[in-house]
């Protein structure tokens, strides 16, 4: 499937405006494994109708990791132009694919005057499926064992557990969980901006830990929402000498190969 996703400059030149604004992240823009994602969610919102645009170039980071590192003043900056520019064009409702990003602009973005209607992805989508603009055929996933990962800032930050397995439980296959899930999930080891700086002294690498934790649920899936989840588990379990026989898919990822999209 091709598809052109206009930028939000581009529709304000022909006087349109567009239902959504697609946050890509700067994993999503720069990562190879999360360009994929990026794609899925893009075609997965076109399939359903949805009008949506992105900022392309007038896109930066949040500032997630400036403020996790302790740069409040990077932080404020990058989020103070982020503002000016998604003010600039009225946005009202904004989905993330990265839920880093969706912390950020739902949560701390209100105070320095960006206010806005934030959605994970997992959330938007799971909305299109009780909205009937969406349908999920799981036949691909037929006989899976599928375990899923929660993302810290999706889950404990932001108490968001069952928008992932909702989507999930449409696919004809086993979900299974880890014995840490949920509220006491174990981190995948980026979040913090753990994952742009070298581990601490230690017994084991909290991603090797967490991808041992997936695989001993005897899942051939490890199912994630996050960009950095996705590195960290797919790096996991190469470690374990597991990449050919497990897979680590996004949600958005699992949903659109179901529609052969």
């Amino acid at each position: 499937m091709s598809l052109n996703v206009p930028t939000m400059a581009e529709l304000a030149a022909r006087g349109e405006t567009a239902e959504v604004l697609f946050w890509v992240g700067c994993a999503g823009s720069f990562d190879e494994r999360a360009k994929k994602v990026t794609k899925a969610v893009a075609k997965l919102l076109h399939h359903a109708g949805v009008s949506f645009a992105v900022l392309g170039a007038e896109e930066s980071c949040t500032g997630d990791p400036a403020r996790r590192a302790g740069n409040e003043f990077l932080f404020q900056m990058q989020a103070l132009q982020n503002i000016e520019i998604l003010n600039g064009y009225s946005v009202q409702k904004i989905v993330a694919a990265c839920p880093h990003c969706f912390n950020t602009l739902k949560n701390e973005y209100p105070q320095l005057g960006g206010t806005y209607e934030v959605f994970h992805h997992s959330q938007f989508i799971e909305q299109l499926l009780r909205d009937g603009r969406l349908r999920v055929e799981g036949g691909s996933f037929k006989g899976k064992r599928i375990v899923f990962h929660d993302p810290c800032y999706l889950g404990r930050a932001n108490g968001e557990y069952e928008a992932p397995r909702t989507l999930l439980a449409q696919l004809d296959a086993e979900i299974h969980e880890m014995k840490r899930s949920k509220k006491n999930g174990l981190c995948c080891g980026a979040g913090g901006a753990q994952i742009f700086k070298e581990p601490e002294a230690g017994n084991a690498e909290i991603h090797h830990v967490r991808a041992e934790e997936a695989l001993a649920t005897g899942a051939d899936i490890i199912a994630v929402g996050c960009p950095f989840c996705k590195l960290m588990l797919t790096d996991g379990v190469t470690h374990h000498g597991k990449e050919g026989q497990v897979q680590v898919l996004d949600i958005a990822e699992a949903i659109a190969t179901a529609n052969d999209l």
